[in-house]
């Protein structure tokens, strides 16, 4: 009779499981208990161990976004001093240690001016584009379309500037610095070149005397600070040091057709 009704209302009836299975309960007890528990040890073992490499690497390479903005008017006056006349600083080139937390920290740029910050790269690359598009005004060739090449041209030029630096530093031993610095101090060429194009707008014949000179003057900065980040732990700078230098020698010549390429407004 129970099978006629089943057939009937189109339900499948699934057979009849035995209700007592000690042996077959107490397995499926204890083999899911050992599935939860490794499953659980193993998510935390690997939680943990991506929560240590996101602090361990992420961290390394990205640093804290905020400490690069920690400047005051007085440390803009000074920096833009050492990046466009390096000559005239007078000080060290080694940057200011403090303990924080139980281990030695960096101070941040209002305190140390040898420090690397982002606001001067992020004003200069402003700078940079608003005095191309004037440039191109006078010209009679602006353009929207003009503009943003302007910009993607500027970025470009950025990007090939962390690329020289890290690596540089890669090349002599030393790429652990973090990405924001080589970010920071690839970005202080946009100073110099705003410069030049600055001086273009009132007098032609002036960039082609200035923008040299920026170029040398960036040129040594970036010797003088890679040097330093080189100098700054154990590397192996004194075994390779005549290779070090040619290559420091190598990133200040290349400054020059990078900084014409960048400063060419238009073309």
């Amino acid at each position: 009779m129970e099978r006629n009704m089943g057939s009937h209302s189109g339900v499948n009836i699934p057979p009849s499981i035995p209700q007592s299975n000690p042996f077959g309960n107490a397995f499926y007890g204890a083999s899911s208990g050992l599935i939860r528990g490794g499953l659980g040890a193993y998510g935390e073992k690997f939680l943990g161990s991506s929560s240590e490499f996101m602090q361990s690497n992420i961290s390394q390479y990205l640093s804290d976004p905020q400490y690069y903005f920690q400047v005051n008017g007085q440390y803009v006056r000074n920096k833009l001093k050492v990046i466009l006349f390096p000559f005239l600083h007078r000080g060290h080139w080694t940057r200011i240690t403090e303990p924080v937390g139980g281990r030695l920290s960096y101070k941040p740029p209002i305190h140390d001016i040898n420090a690397p910050d982002l606001y001067i790269p992020f004003m200069a690359f402003g700078t940079y584009i608003v005095l191309a598009g004037l440039l191109l005004g006078i010209f009679g060739r602006f353009t929207p379309e003009a503009l943003s090449l302007q910009f993607t041209k500027g970025l470009l030029g950025w990007f090939l500037q962390v690329l020289l630096l890290k690596g540089l530093l890669y090349s002599m031993g030393s790429g652990e610095a973090p990405l924001l610095d080589i970010v920071a101090y690839s970005g202080y060429a946009f100073t110099g070149v705003s410069l030049a194009i600055f001086a273009r707008i009132f007098w032609s014949y002036s960039y082609y005397f200035l923008l040299p000179w920026m170029c040398f003057c960036l040129g040594v900065f970036l010797v003088k600070t890679m040097k330093r980040v080189v100098l700054g732990g154990p590397r192996s700078y004194e075994k390779h040091s005549s290779r070090h230098h040619y290559l420091l020698i190598i990133m200040a010549v290349v400054q020059f057709p990078l900084l014409f390429w960048l400063g060419n407004v238009g073309a």
